[in-house]
C-alpha cells in the first residue's frame, strides 16, 4: 500500500531543509532547486496516496486509514506517532504541496538578488512545508501541535528575513524585526490556549488520537459536558491565533513585512490554513456543543466583516490581500460554526454542507490567494514599491501579471463561474439555513449572514480598486520606470494558477463533494451547486459584487466619483478608524504596556528581590559567617582555651535550665 509511505510527505521537505543547511551554498540557486525537488516529490506522493484511498475500500465503507506506534508511556497515558488519512487529508496535503512547489519555483526569480541569504531563505521554507504537511498528515493532536510549533518558528524567521540584513538603522529591518516578534507573540498567546485544551482532552480520553476520541466523544460529552466545553473552547483559542481571527488578527497585516513569496505561503499553502484545517478535523468533536459551534461562527462572522472594513482605503497592495486574506478565513470559519451548529441540533445534511463550504472555500482560496500574492511580488518586483499610489497604467507594461491577477481578483469578489463563486455563496447560504432551522440563539446567525453579505460587496470593491489602481489609469511615479513583465519562472505559476481561480470551484461537481464528507455524510455537490442559481440570495450578492466593481471603476478609472470627498476635510472619523485599524494597534500597545510590562515589572522583581535575594543572602550570611569566624584564629592558646571556656560555660547554663524546667534532679 503507498499509504503506508504517508510518512514521506513531510519527511521529504524536512530532509530538504537539512541538505539546504549543510551543502546549500555549494548548489545551483544556494539550495533553491532542491526545495523545488523536495516539494514536487511530497506533491506526487500525495497524489499517490489520494488515488489509492480515494478508489480504495476504506473511503467507500468512510473510514480513514491510520498507523501508528508507540511514542513514550507516561503512567495510564500512551502517546504514539503515525498518520491519519482521510478525504480531508487528502485535499489539504495535495493543495499545500502543490500550491508550495509553484511558490518555490517563483522564488528562482523573485529572490535571485538575495544572494547568499537565499540559503537559509530555502532552508527555512523548507522546513515551513515539513511543518505543514506534518500537521495534516498527523494521527492525534500532540503529533498536530509539535508540527503547529514549527510553523510558528518558522513564521517568525521568515516574517524577519529582512531584519537579517545588519543594515543598522534600516527602517525596513526595524519593521520586520518588530512583525516577525508580533507575530510570534500573539500567535503563542492562541498556542497556549490550545496546549491547555490538548492537557483537557487527554484528561476526559486518556489518550489524543484521532480515532478514540471521535469514537468517544459523545460518551464523554454526556460524562463532563462542562470540562468539554472548556476543552474545544481552548482548541479554538488556538485557532483564532494561528489563523489570526478576532480579536487577534491583527498580526497578519504587519506580517507583510516578509518578502511576497513568505506571505503567499503563509496565506495561501500553510500557517493560516492550519486553523482552519484543525476546526475541520476536530468537527466530531466541536458538534457536541451547539454554544460552542455559534461562538465559532460569531467570531468569523464578525472577523470577515471587520477586515473587510480595513482593506477599503490601505493604500499598500500587500496589506489590501493580507485583509483579504482575513476576511475570507472568517468566512470559512463562519461556515465550519454554522454546519457544526446544524449538525448538534440534529441536521446532519446541512451540517455537512457547512463543513464542506468552509474546506472548499479553504482550497478555493489557497489557489486565487497564493496567485494574487504572487502577481502582487511580480508588481513589486517591476516596480519597487507596495503603494499602489505610485502605481497605475501598468497593464501595457505587465499583461500577463496584469490579466493573471485579474482573474483572482474575479474568483475572490464572487464572479460566475470563477472558483471563489461557488464556495463563498455556499458558505452564505449556510449562514441562513442556520438561521431557518436553529433555536432561538440562531437570531445571531441573521445578524452574521448580513456582515457576510456586506462583506461580499466590500470585497468587490477593495479588490478591483487594487487592481484598477495598479494596471489602470496613467503611469504615475514608480510604474514609469518600471522593467516590462518579469522573468517566466515568475508568471509561469501565475498562468497555473489562474486556471486553477478559473476551474477549481468546478471540483465539486467530479468528486470533491465524496471527498470532503464528514462522518460518512456527504453532500451532493451538483445539486447545490445548481441550487445556487435557483436561489434569490445568490443573485442579492452578485449584484452586490457588481455594484463594487462599478463603484471602484468610476473612483479609479472614469474619475467621476472623487474619492476624496469621503475624506474631504481629514477629519472623518470613519477614514481615520479604517486608516488606523480601528485602533486595534493601539489597544494591544496599551494592554502591553500596561498589563504586560506590569507583569514583567512584577515578576522581574520576585526574581530579583525574594528568588535572587534569598539565595544572594544565604550566600551572604555563609560568607559572613566564615569571615567572622576567621577572626577568632587568632594563633594564640590561651585564646583558645578562652573560647572552651565560653562554650562549656554556655553548656552548662542550657543544662541547668532544663533540668530546672523539668523538675530538678
Amino acid at each position: 500500500m503507498i499509504a503506508e509511505y504517508t510518512w514521506l510527505v513531510p519527511f521529504i521537505p524536512m530532509m530538504c531543509f537539512l541538505i539546504i543547511g549543510i551543502i546549500g551554498k555549494k548548489t545551483p540557486e544556494k539550495g533553491g532547486y532542491i526545495a523545488i525537488a523536495g516539494a514536487l516529490c511530497s506533491f506526487i506522493i500525495a497524489v499517490a496516496i489520494s488515488v489509492e484511498y480515494l478508489t480504495g475500500d476504506a473511503f467507500a465503507n468512510g473510514d480513514p486509514i491510520t498507523s501508528q506506534i508507540e511514542w513514550f508511556h507516561i503512567g495510564d497515558y500512551t502517546i504514539h506517532l503515525g498518520y491519519y488519512v482521510d478525504g480531508l487529508t487528502c485535499a489539504m496535503m495535495l493543495f499545500s504541496s502543490f500550491i508550495s512547489t509553484l511558490i518555490f519555483i517563483y522564488s528562482i526569480g523573485y529572490m535571485h538578488d538575495q544572494g547568499e541569504r537565499k540559503n537559509r531563505y530555502y532552508a527555512e521554507v523548507s522546513l515551513f512545508l515539513t511543518g505543514m504537511l506534518g500537521l495534516i498528515v498527523s494521527s492525534n493532536f500532540l503529533e498536530l501541535f509539535i508540527f503547529w510549533e514549527v510553523m510558528g518558528l518558522c513564521s517568525y524567521l521568515l516574517i524577519g528575513f529582512w531584519s537579517f540584513r545588519h543594515d543598522n538603522g534600516d527602517e525596513a529591518s526595524a519593521n520586520a524585526a518588530s512583525a516577525a516578534k508580533k507575530a510570534f507573540l500573539v500567535t503563542r498567546m492562541g498556542d497556549v490556549c490550545l496546549m491547555g485544551g490538548l492537557f483537557i482532552f487527554l484528561n476526559l480520553f486518556m489518550s489524543l488520537d484521532y480515532t478514540t476520541l471521535f469514537d468517544n466523544a459523545a460518551a464523554v460529552y454526556a460524562q463532563d459536558p462542562e470540562l468539554m466545553t472548556l476543552g474545544l473552547l481552548l482548541i479554538f483559542g488556538g485557532v483564532i491565533g494561528k489563523s489570526a481571527q478576532f480579536p487577534l488578527h491583527d498580526w497578519l497585516p504587519d506580517a507583510m513585512a516578509g518578502p511576497t513569496t513568505v506571505s503567499s505561503l503563509i496565506h495561501a499553502a500553510t500557517m493560516v490554513k492550519a486553523g482552519v484545517y484543525l476546526v475541520a478535523r476536530a468537527f466530531p468533536l466541536y458538534v457536541m456543543d451547539e454554544n460552542v459551534m455559534l461562538f465559532v461562527g460569531i467570531i468569523g462572522g464578525v472577523t470577515a466583516f471587520i477586515a473587510a472594513t480595513m482593506a477599503l482605503n490601505n493604500m499598500n497592495i500587500k496589506k489590501v490581500l493580507a485583509y483579504s486574506t482575513i476576511s475570507q478565513l472568517g468566512y470559512m470559519i463562519l461556515a465550519l460554526g454554522a454546519g457544526g451548529y446544524l449538525w448538534a441540533l440534529g441536521y446532519e445534511e446541512l451540517g455537512a454542507l457547512g463543513f464542506f463550504a468552509g474546506c472548499f472555500h479553504m482550497i478555493n482560496h489557497a489557489f486565487f490567494k497564493a496567485l494574487l500574492f504572487m502577481g502582487s511580488g511580480s508588481v513589486i518586483h517591476g516596480t519597487g514599491t507596495e503603494d499602489m499610489r505610485l502605481m497605475g497604467g501598468l497593464f501595457k507594461k505587465m499583461k500577463i501579471t496584469a490579466t493573471t491577477m485579474l482573474f483572482g481578483c474575479l474568483a475572490i469578489a464572487g464572479i460566475p463561474i470563477f472558483s471563489g463563486f461557488w464556495s463563498k455563496d455556499l458558505v452564505i447560504d449556510i449562514a441562513m439555513h442556520a438561521f431557518e432551522h436553529g433555536t432561538d440563539a440562531s437570531v445571531w446567525f441573521i445578524i452574521l449572514w448580513v456582515l457576510a453579505v456586506i462583506t461580499a460587496f466590500m470585497t468587490a470593491f477593495y479588490m478591483f480598486r487594487m487592481w484598477f489602481m495598479t494596471f489602470m489609469g496613467e503611469p504615475r511615479e514608480n510604474a514609469q520606470h518600471c522593467h516590462g513583465e518579469s522573468p517566466k519562472t515568475m508568471t509561469m505559476p501565475l498562468v497555473i494558477l489562474a486556471i486553477f481561480a478559473l476551474i477549481s470551484g468546478l471540483f465539486m461537481f467530479f468528486g470533491l463533494d465524496k471527498m470532503l464528507a464528514v462522518m460518512g455524510v456527504q453532500i451532493d455537490g451538483a445539486e447545490e451547486g445548481l441550487a445556487l442559481f435557483s436561489n434569490m440570495f445568490t443573485y442579492l450578492t452578485l449584484i452586490l459584487a457588481v455594484v463594487g466593481i462599478a463603484i471602484a471603476y468610476l473612483m479609479y478609472v472614469k474619475k467621476t466619483v472623487d474619492p476624496g470627498k469621503f475624506n474631504k476635510h481629514g477629519d472623518s472619523w470613519l477614514y481615520k478608524a479604517l486608516t488606523q485599524r480601528w485602533w486595534f494597534p493601539d489597544l494591544y500597545n496599551q494592554i502591553s504596556w500596561k498589563l504586560g510590562y506590569g507583569v514583567a515589572k512584577g515578576v522581574n522583581y520576585i526574581d530579583r528581590q525574594i528568588v535572587d535575594g534569598t539565595v544572594n543572602g544565604l550566600s551572604g550570611a555563609v560568607v559572613g559567617g566564615g569571615d567572622s569566624l576567621s577572626k577568632v584564629q587568632t594563633g594564640h592558646v590561651q585564646d583558645y582555651s578562652s573560647i572552651v571556656l565560653i562554650g562549656i560555660s554556655a553548656l552548662a547554663v542550657i543544662f541547668l535550665i532544663i533540668v530546672a524546667q523539668l523538675g530538678g534532679f
